[in-house]
């Protein structure tokens, strides 16, 4: 799974997703890609689900690039604790996702591989996702 090495702090506000992404929003490795619709986080297992099922789809044909990566810790109390204590420990890591993000791109395959092997890749997403080409 994706995670940072090391990190400034080690616990993060949870913050708001307003708006578009204002970065990481255009084709620039490959010539498909999947692009989010929706603000989300996106959890390192499901980036790592996704990259998972594209490079078994594609048979170790063209290339994959991850464009997301899982920056901000998300803590999780331990269950059945009482109110008060602080905050709980950081438990996973996630990637956060505004409307507009190339989450994978793809190249060096056919249209109709990168297709199949993207559309697998989406339905591993908690978002809803399109499938662009570069022109």
């Amino acid at each position: 799974m994706l995670s940072p090495k090391k990190t400034r702090f080690r616990k993060q506000h949870r913050g708001r997703m307003k708006g578009i992404s204002s970065r990481g929003n255009h084709i620039c490795f490959g010539r498909y890609a999947l692009q989010a619709l929706e603000p989300t986080w996106i959890t390192s297992r499901q980036i790592e689900a996704g990259r998972r099922a594209m490079s078994r789809n594609a048979r170790r044909g063209g290339k994959i690039w991850v464009r997301i990566f899982p920056d901000k810790p998300v803590t999780v109390r331990p269950t059945e604790t009482r109110m008060g204590s602080g905050k709980g420990s950081p438990e996973y890591w996630v990637a956060v996702v505004k409307p507009g993000r190339i989450l994978y791109e793809m190249g060096g395959v056919t249209e109709n591989i990168a297709r199949k092997a993207i559309t697998i890749a989406a339905s591993k997403m908690p978002i809803r996702t399109q499938f662009i080409i570069s022109a």
